[in-house]
């Protein structure tokens, strides 16, 4: 662990927008902390990022990256073909990792980089948390630890774009199955959300649909498009409860967002603004539950990882093995929509 009158130096290894808007900011205000150096998908665009954020160094290649001696971690913000690479080599090299989610393209590369942590125990690995829920996690988590719902029967998921299927728009990375690897639309931040709230999943059913098949790629190239815009999923959850999850891009003029906890003594709805509404059983209709700012848990991913290095705190948002199960159920969803049976977890 570094002491805490020590300057941790942090490389950057990919600096997207979420590395640009989060993490960069986010670590330029701990105090003892220093981003040292970038390296980017081409050193040009590192060079801009260096400029825009008075980072001093920039690397051509994140591999000379890894084999500064006076970089204690590194922030990984890539795309996921490249988390475990990175992780691992990151590891082995004594570096301390802070990995863009989702945590890798499959539940075999995860594993692997849950391996690497394990080897290097005296080494901070975290994942960046889902925030999507930030909001409302510390309410909902307490509600249902003092017993608002009784013992919980169903979750109900919905997380609905609004606009119709658009068949022109070119190739997303996040459609590209190469670069993002089992992940589908935005259905892993919202599992990670669920384990906070209710506990695993150990059985997935899942039933996808690619709406368009075919893209244009950066170069103007037709290539297959294999991740599915649409996707109904149902669970056994750990607690016995069955939770129905629906994730899609396409169906317009939805009404976005919205979540169910259904109990035997409670009920609990969170909708499109995550405001969270809830009622017992005698009551006649939901009401608002007060959620004050000052209660709401917040964005400090950066803190959390700075102050695990230093030994001040464990990493709870978002360590390894949160980052494997969820993998493994990401996973379990295509597994299942290819084959139509249900695959049980662990894999």
């Amino acid at each position: 662990m570094t002491s805490s009158n020590d300057v941790i130096r942090v490389g950057l290894i990919g600096a997207g927008r979420n590395t640009r808007e989060r993490h960069i900011p986010g670590f330029q205000k701990q105090k003892g902390v220093e981003i040292a150096a970038v390296a980017n998908r081409s050193r040009e665009s590192g060079r801009r990022v260096a400029d825009q954020f008075n980072i001093p160094q920039v690397y051509d290649d994140w591999r000379q990256l890894l084999d500064d001696p006076s970089i204690d971690a590194v922030c990984i913000g890539t795309w996921p073909y490249m988390h475990r690479t990175l992780a691992v080599a990151a590891l082995e090299k004594g570096k301390h990792v802070l990995c863009e989610a989702r945590m890798a393209a499959s539940a075999k590369e995860a594993h692997e980089m849950l391996d690497a942590s394990r080897n290097h125990p005296n080494l901070i690995a975290q994942i960046v948390p889902s925030p999507t829920t930030f909001k409302v996690d510390r309410l909902l988590m307490q509600l249902i630890a003092d017993g608002y719902l009784g013992d919980l029967i169903a979750v109900e998921v919905q997380v609905l774009g609004s606009e119709f299927v658009d068949a022109v728009a070119p190739l997303h990375w996040r459609q590209d199955r190469y670069l993002s690897g089992y992940n589908i639309l935005n259905m892993g931040i919202w599992y990670e959300a669920i384990i906070r709230w209710v506990g695993q999943a150990t059985k997935v059913m899942a039933m996808t649909k690619v709406n368009v098949p075919y893209r244009l790629d950066e170069n103007g190239n037709t290539v297959g498009v294999t991740v599915p815009d649409h996707a109904d999923i149902l669970c056994q959850l750990a607690n016995g409860a069955q939770a129905h999850l629906r994730f899609s891009a396409v169906t317009g003029l939805s009404t976005g967002n919205e979540v169910w906890l259904y109990g035997s003594q409670g009920t609990l709805r969170i909708d499109n603004r995550f405001n969270v509404f809830g009622g017992k059983r005698g009551d006649k209709s939901l009401s608002e539950i007060p959620n004050p700012q000052s209660q709401q848990y917040g964005w400090r991913v950066e803190e959390e990882f700075s102050n695990a290095i230093r030994g001040k705190e464990p990493v709870t948002r978002t360590p390894f093995h949160v980052g494997v199960h969820y993998m493994e159920w990401t996973e379990a969803v295509t597994r299942s929509a290819q084959s139509g049976q249900a695959v049980s977890l662990p894999l």
